[in-house]
Parts: C-alpha cells; structure tokens; sequence
C-alpha cells in the first residue's frame, strides 16, 4: 500500500479520548480498539472513507482527507454569500439524483427549486448533527437530506445512523422555533427501469441480475422487483435492445454526455482525447471536483454505478468517436460495494481486450483498480496514462476524428 493511502484517514492520538464511539459505529470493522484505554487505530485495509467515524467522534480527533467538515461548511457558507442560497441539499453518493430530479423532490416537499446547493458525500452518515445547524446559521433556510433506503446502504448502517441523528436534530430545531420544513428527510434508492416497448423477452436481464431482482413473467416479459434492486446495471449491460435501464445512467445519456464533451474537446488539436469511465465507488474527487483533478487535460471523466455497470460498449464506441484514449477505473474486488456478479464484469473486459487487441488498440486502453482510500493515487494514475497516450504515434482512432473533422 502506498503511503499516500494511510492520509484518506487519521486518527489524531493527542485528541482521541479512547471512548470507543468510532469501534462501535464502523461498519467495516475498521476500527481496531484495544480495551482497557489502548490505543485506537484504524486499519486502513479495511476502511472504506465512509466518514461515519468522523461524523461521531465527540472530540474530533478523526481526521478525514476530504469531505471533512469544516470544507463542506466552507462550501455552503460560500454559497450562501454568492448566491444566497436557499436550500441546501446534501447527497449520498450512491443514490444521488440528477438535477432535475432534486427539483422535483423539492417541489413535492414545497421547497424552492431555483436556488439550492448540491453537496454530494461519500455516505449520509458523514454528516453530523451540529453540521445541521451550523449551516442554518449560516444563513441556509431549509436543508433536505437524501439518503439511500436503509436496505440500499452502500456503507451498510450509515442511512439508519443519519436518519436517527437528524430525527434528533429535528426534535431540538423545533424546540428552537424553526418552521417544519427547516429540516427534510428524504429516502431515495435508483432502480432499473423496463422499458416494454423495447423488449423483445429474451430473459438475459433475469439471467444475470445477481440480486433477484428481475423476475420473469408470461411471454417472458420481466418486473423488475424494487425492493431487491440495486442498481448495479449488470441487466443493462447484457439487454441488446436497451429495454431495461438504471436511472440516471441510461445508455444515450451517457452517449451523448461523453459525446457532447468530445466535440468541445476537438479544439485542442495538440492534446489527446481521453475518456475516464470511473465507479463511483472507487474514486470521489475526481467525480466532484473533474476541473481540479484533470488539471485542464483535455480529458473528461463519466461516471458509472458499479463496475458491473461499465458497458464495453462505451469503451468500443469512444475510440469509434475519435477519443484517443480510454481509463477505467473501478474498485478493487475486497472494497466492492456490490460484489454480488463481479465474475460477469470481469468475463466482459476480457472479452473487450480482446476485440481492442485485435484492433490495435488495446494500449490505448487501461484498467486501474482504485480505493478512495489511496488520496492522490488517481491524478498520479491519470497522469501516466495521458503521458503514454500522447506518446503513441497515429492511430486509426486519430484518423477517424481528422476525417470528421475535414467533412
């Protein structure tokens, strides 16, 4: 392990009380706590950068390496002083919805929709409960927590640790003679979506889904059954006609984002094209912050639910658009949130290092498995393939792009 991925997290042991809060809450068992007031620990082979640790040590002697709170209390006040935001909307990272289905959710909770602030955060329960007031201090009128269902919890108990928290936090907000709508609790998990005019029945979906979550009925048409799905995208993958989808990562939305941003990219003829497809589980900065950990290359990251979720498709049709070169990023398989059908996904990029090898464009292409534990690990990562990529002499990639260019 490098040393940079000891800094995602730290224990500061001239703060730390040995209380033993942060070995009880982990959900990872991450925490190692030697009885009798030893010394506590955190083994970061384990840990997963919930935050949940953080969130409740009473004397805040956990350290986090970004999301901490005093930058995302930065981040709000910020907003507030620029655009005097109204809402403030905080995001688990695994269920977090597009902008135009926070609108929706704020008007059904009759909240404003045209000024609020999105903070998106590794897990709920990053979040602790004098976060909450410090920003309606800051002058914050209404915040609107999203969380994943309780059963969805990518970080397993960090939902139902916020949830109680904030029902905490409500109960002293009212006592204080805040409105109701001050603080909003909402549960939010993606789901596949069956699109039936597309399909043709074939039961590939069923097949593969690794969590029962799609069953098929009569004329082999499937139902999907929310209360198991988890939005990993692994029937998305396998449906050759596009009928079954996650929300909020459907095939053409991804097209045309990276295709979108290709077009842009085509003015900086003497930079290379590249296209990140990142887990969001597996890298966090990169995702929240593209502008700052793409240093301006001429380079844009998308994101993708689960490693299961990463269609080669995408892979194939980027270096057909003209991309230069395409990285992969995903976790490691100890640290995947959803391990259940990991084998597909591993069979189906072998099967598309094969086709690239037998297009001459298998160095173009890079697999990196990443922890958001490793801070720093990305940008180096990152790096060295743009270097690579912009070493390699003229390719049939390249060529396709100057023709679309000439036309």
């Amino acid at each position: 392990m490098k040393d940079n991925c000891i800094a995602a997290v730290r224990i500061n042991q001239d703060l730390c009380s040995r209380c033993g809060v942060c070995y009880s809450l982990c959900p990872f068992d991450a925490v190692d706590h030697q009885p009798f007031g030893g010394i506590v620990e955190i083994d970061m082979q384990k840990c997963q950068v919930c935050g949940i640790c953080s969130s409740a040590c009473p004397v805040t002697a956990i350290e986090m390496a970004y999301y901490d709170y005093d930058d995302l209390l930065d981040t709000v006040r910020s907003a507030v002083r620029k655009a005097g935001t109204e809402t403030l909307v905080m995001m688990c990272r695994g269920n977090s919805p597009s902008n135009n289905e926070v609108k929706d959710l704020l008007s059904a909770n009759k909240l404003g929709t045209s000024r609020y602030i999105p903070i998106r955060v590794p897990c709920a329960g990053r979040i602790p409960t004098d976060f909450i007031f410090h920003a309606l201090r800051s002058g914050v009128e209404n915040i609107v927590s999203i969380q994943c269902q309780d059963k969805f919890c990518r970080m397993k108990e960090g939902a139902g640790i916020e949830t109680r928290r904030l029902m905490l936090g409500n109960a002293v907000l009212q006592q204080l003679g805040y409105p109701e709508n001050a603080l909003t609790v909402v549960k939010y998990s993606r789901k596949a979506v069956w699109i039936s005019k597309e399909c043709v029945g074939c039961g590939k979906c069923s097949f593969i889904c690794p969590y029962d979550a799609i069953q098929v009925g009569p004329f082999s048409s499937p139902t999907v059954i929310a209360e198991n799905c988890v939005a990993c995208g692994a029937c998305q993958l396998v449906c050759p006609h596009q009928a079954i989808q996650v929300q909020g990562y459907e095939f053409d939305t991804v097209l045309r984002s990276y295709g979108n941003a290709l077009k842009a990219m085509k003015a900086k003829r003497d930079a290379p094209a590249i296209l990140v497809l990142s887990c969001q589980w597996s890298e966090y900065s990169a995702l929240d912050y593209p502008e700052e950990m793409l240093k301006g290359k001429n380079a844009v990251i998308m994101e993708v639910p689960c490693f299961k979720g990463m269609d080669p498709l995408h892979v194939a049709n980027a270096f057909r658009c003209g991309f230069d070169g395409v990285m992969a990023v995903v976790c490691a398989e100890k640290d995947c949130k959803l391990p259940k059908g990991r084998d597909s996904s591993e069979r189906q990029v072998g099967v598309l290092q094969d086709y690239l090898r037998k297009e001459g464009l298998l160095e173009r292409f890079h697999l990196h498995e990443h922890s958001p534990r490793c801070k720093g690990e990305f940008v180096d990562v990152f790096e060295e393939f743009h270097t690579k990529i912009a070493t390699i002499p003229f390719t049939a990639a390249s060529a396709q792009r100057e023709a679309r260019d000439d036309l």
